[in-house]
């Protein structure tokens, strides 16, 4: 499915900020803002950083983009949506990367009480260090 697809399926109007947003993580998980409006902005010259924000907004509340937000870090975008994964970020530097879901269904984690809720989605975010950093120890 296109991208100008999978907008029209979410009801979503198609404009050149949406594509080129979901274009620039397309294959680049775990992107800040700024990181997006310069991608954007290659596709896009005349781009707001608003608008980038307003695209990153509206894509993530129709379920098209996943929004993660380590402590301490800006919030991150990524494309992978719908599979309950989780993430491991470095304390030194800021990294993220995915982490699958290893034991039992979606939620990964059952817990000891829901207060009524209907838990759909467990998130989990491991902490250390990257390879790189662990290196530069």
């Amino acid at each position: 499915m296109t991208d100008t697809d999978l907008l029209r399926q979410h009801r979503l109007r198609v404009t050149a900020p949406r594509l080129a947003v979901l274009d620039a993580l397309e294959g680049h998980a775990h992107l800040d803002a700024d990181a997006v409006l310069q991608r954007v902005r290659s596709a896009v010259p005349t781009v707001s950083v608003q608008a980038v924000y307003d695209v990153l907004h509206a894509l993530s509340d129709a379920g098209l983009l996943r929004r993660i937000e380590p402590a301490g870090h800006p919030a991150r975008y990524e494309r992978r949506t719908g599979d309950n994964h989780h993430h491991v970020v470095c304390r030194a530097c800021g990294a993220v990367d995915d982490v699958d879901c290893t034991v039992g269904h979606a939620p990964c984690l059952t817990p000891s009480s829901t207060s009524g809720f209907a838990v759909e989605t467990a998130e989990v975010t491991f902490w250390g260090l990257c390879p790189t950093c662990r290196a530069a120890c």
